[in-house]
C-alpha cells in the first residue's frame, strides 16, 4: 500500500496596488481588504482537510495569505525562497510592454528572455513540493506561491509546454491548485476556488 499525500499550491490574495505597478519580488506590497478576505476563505477551505504543514514565499503577500491558514490550523509557517515570484526585468514598472526600451527583451517568449527561465521555475517549485510532500506523508500541506510559478509547475506536471498565454493560466488570486501523490509518484492535478463570491475570472489576469 502507498501513502496518499496532497500538496496544495495557493495562491496569495489580492494586492493593494493603485499604481498597477508590476511589483513582482519587490518589498512592501501587502493584501488588499479583498485579499484578506480571500486569504481567510482559504483559511476555511483548508480547516477540514488533513493538513499537517505550512509552507509560504517570503514576500509579504504570501505571508499574509499563508497567516490566517496557519493560525487556523495551530501550525507555524516555514518561509521558503524556492516559492518565491518568478524575477521579471519589468518589476517596478507600469504598461512595461508599451515602452520601446523593454522591446529588447521580448525577444524569445519560449524562455522567457524577460524573465527567469520556465525550467529554472519548475526545477525549484518541483524541488518545494517534494520537501512539502515529505513533511506530510499520508496527509496534506500547503505552499502559498505566485500565478506564474503555480502555472508553470502545473503544466509541467500535465506534460504541456511552457509557453502560454497569460491571459488563459487558470491561475486565479487566492485559488487553490493541488497535487496528489501515490507514494512519490505524482498521480494528479486539480483546481479549485475557495471564494467564488469574492475571485472572479479577471483575477487569473492580476
Amino acid at each position: 500500500m502507498t501513502e496518499k499525500t496532497i500538496v496544495h499550491l495557493l495562491r496569495h490574495g489580492e494586492v493593494h496596488n493603485p499604481r498597477g505597478v508590476l511589483y513582482g519580488r519587490l518589498p512592501g506590497y501587502h493584501l488588499s481588504e479583498r485579499g484578506k478576505s480571500m486569504a481567510l476563505a482559504a483559511s476555511d477551505f483548508f480547516a477540514q482537510r488533513g493538513v499537517v504543514s505550512v509552507f509560504s514565499s517570503p514576500l509579504e503577500r504570501a505571508v499574509e495569505t499563508a497567516t490566517p491558514v496557519a493560525e487556523r490550523l495551530g501550525l507555524p509557517i516555514v518561509t521558503d525562497g524556492r516559492l518565491i515570484e518568478s524575477e521579471n526585468r519589468f518589476e517596478g514598472q507600469r504598461h512595461a510592454l508599451r515602452k520601446p526600451a523593454n522591446w529588447r527583451y521580448l525577444t524569445n517568449p519560449f524562455k522567457p528572455s524577460w524573465g527567469e527561465p520556465y525550467p529554472e521555475v519548475v526545477a525549484r517549485m518541483m524541488a518545494m513540493l517534494e520537501v512539502a510532500r515529505q513533511s506530510a506523508p499520508g496527509r496534506e500541506a500547503v505552499c502559498v506561491s505566485h500565478q506564474l510559478p503555480i502555472w508553470i509547475t502545473r503544466l509541467h506536471a500535465e506534460r504541456k509546454h511552457y509557453w502560454h498565454n497569460p491571459t488563459s493560466r487558470e491561475c486565479a488570486l487566492g485559488s487553490v491548485t493541488s497535487f496528489t501523490f501515490d507514494g512519490d509518484t505524482l498521480t494528479g492535478v486539480s483546481y479549485a476556488v475557495p471564494a467564488p463570491r469574492v475571485i472572479t475570472d479577471t483575477d487569473a489576469a492580476q
